[in-house]
């Protein structure tokens, strides 16, 4: 099998290509200077001439504060630039995998969200992802829509390096006590899209790592792990933490879908937390 990985110099991108290249899998990983997905034409001469069997998209503008400032570079890039992806896999006729995230959804209540809930994004970033989701039900026959949330890898910046990062400085960190989800590790993540990109268990899936927790709880956890007890963690609520773009209180994400098409759930978010802090330099 031969797959296309776009975004290889993000956090995703570049764990599905390792994942690919343990298993013997053919992986031509691109990113904004071999393929700018926002151009129409390249994406169709890029795809065509590597000629794959599926397509992992994994590029995108995540910036999610930037984004309410900067609506119109991020609609092009996660939703016309995931349209021209889509148009090519059509025409193609090969599978295509793309990355959303639980910005769709409204962030309200505490019932966790199943994949065909109805959507209702709360900021700029959410509602051009769930642009780009429209696209490929639209065009593509095997698609898979896989939502994640709260992501973290070796390569690139997350959560976990900025209270490393902060905690050194500082001492001492103020983290959201209210917003609630499932921080998900890349390498875990990466794993299981490979085994699904070679199914035809097609359709929209919600992953991350099993457990819950507060960004608080997170980054309590993260200082345990990482042997900094002295640092000092205040939980702190929303309205005391303003950001640009609103935020969901409500991450909780249903992932039974994996199981009913037998697929093995992700480690724990500790289990995750760990085997990270030992992969990484900091």
């Amino acid at each position: 099998m031969r797959i296309l990985v776009t975004g290889v110099k993000g956090q995703l991108g570049y764990d599905v290509v390792k994942e690919c290249e343990k298993r013997g899998i053919e992986a031509i990983g691109v990113d904004v200077e071999e393929m700018d997905i926002t151009d129409a034409a390249a994406c169709e001469n890029v795809i065509k001439s590597a000629n794959p069997d599926a397509v992992v998209h994994c590029a995108a503008y995540t910036a999610v504060d930037a984004a309410e400032d900067n609506v119109e570079i991020c609609r092009k890039v996660n939703a016309e630039g995931t349209r021209n992806i889509a148009r090519v896999c059509r025409e193609l006729d090969i599978k295509m995998m793309y990355f959303s995230t639980d910005y769709v959804f409204d962030g309200e209540g505490e019932n966790f969200w199943k994949p065909d809930d109805a959507r209702a994004p709360l900021n700029v970033y959410g509602q051009t992802k769930y642009e780009g989701e429209l696209a490929v039900e639209e065009l593509v026959e095997k698609f898979f829509t896989l939502r994640i949330a709260w992501v973290f890898g070796v390569n690139g910046k997350n959560f976990i390096k900025t209270m490393l990062r902060l905690g050194r400085e500082r001492g001492a960190v103020s983290v959201v006590a209210d917003q609630i989800g499932s921080p998900t590790y890349t390498y875990d993540l990466a794993r299981l899209v490979v085994d699904m990109i070679q199914t035809d268990k097609y359709g929209r899936y919600h992953v991350t790592n099993e457990g819950l927790c507060s960004w608080y709880e997170f980054a309590c956890q993260i200082f345990k792990e990482a042997g900094m007890s002295e640092v000092q963690v205040t939980p702190v609520s929303s309205d005391q933490f303003p950001a640009k773009a609103k935020r969901p209180h409500n991450s909780r994400m249903d992932k039974s879908k994996l199981l009913e098409n037998g697929f093995q759930p992700l480690p724990t978010w500790q289990d995750a937390l760990r085997r990270y802090l030992k992969d990484i330099t900091w």
